[in-house]
């Protein structure tokens, strides 16, 4: 009797001792990694003639979906459009400027520039504390608005 009792608190310590090991060492392996909700700012903006400086009188019309990685400092976008009077013979990122001022290039489009427009960049600090602030846009050109066509200002998603 005695030493069944032994053998059954030897057995219960042994396992109380594996889960606790176990326990401690998946705590210590696992890196605490902020979720996808947690580091991602989704970002917008609608494309407009009525939004180029100065306005021009095209029908087309536009969205930039985006989002930004704050762990990574990458951006990424797909640009949908429509209506444009020709094809697109630029796309750009500008900045920084206030809505209905223009600005410099920051990050050209590149490759195909047809709908939809996707792509990914890595931004500096610069650049980051800009696109936050609501300081960038987003123009397409065509060969009858060479100094674009559509324009939207990029604002973090509400």
């Amino acid at each position: 009797m005695i030493f069944n009792i032994r053998v059954i608190i030897a057995v219960a310590l042994t396992a109380t001792f594996s889960v606790i090991s176990a326990c401690n060492s998946t705590r210590s392996n696992t890196p605490t990694i902020a979720t996808t909700a947690d580091s991602t700012i989704m970002l917008v903006a609608r494309l407009a003639s009525s939004n180029e400086v100065p306005p021009n009188t095209s029908a087309a019309s536009g969205m930039v979906k985006a989002s930004f990685d704050t762990q990574t400092n990458l951006l990424s976008w797909t640009v949908t459009y429509t209506g444009l009077t020709g094809p697109a013979s630029a796309g750009h990122f500008h900045g920084p400027a206030a809505s209905g001022m223009n600005a410099g290039v920051v990050l050209p489009l590149s490759g195909d520039l047809q709908s939809p427009i996707k792509g990914m960049a890595t931004l500096n600090t610069a650049q980051t504390n800009d696109l936050m602030a609501g300081k960038w846009y987003m123009n397409l050109h065509t060969s009858a608005n060479p100094n674009g066509e559509i324009r939207g200002q990029v604002s973090v998603k509400p």
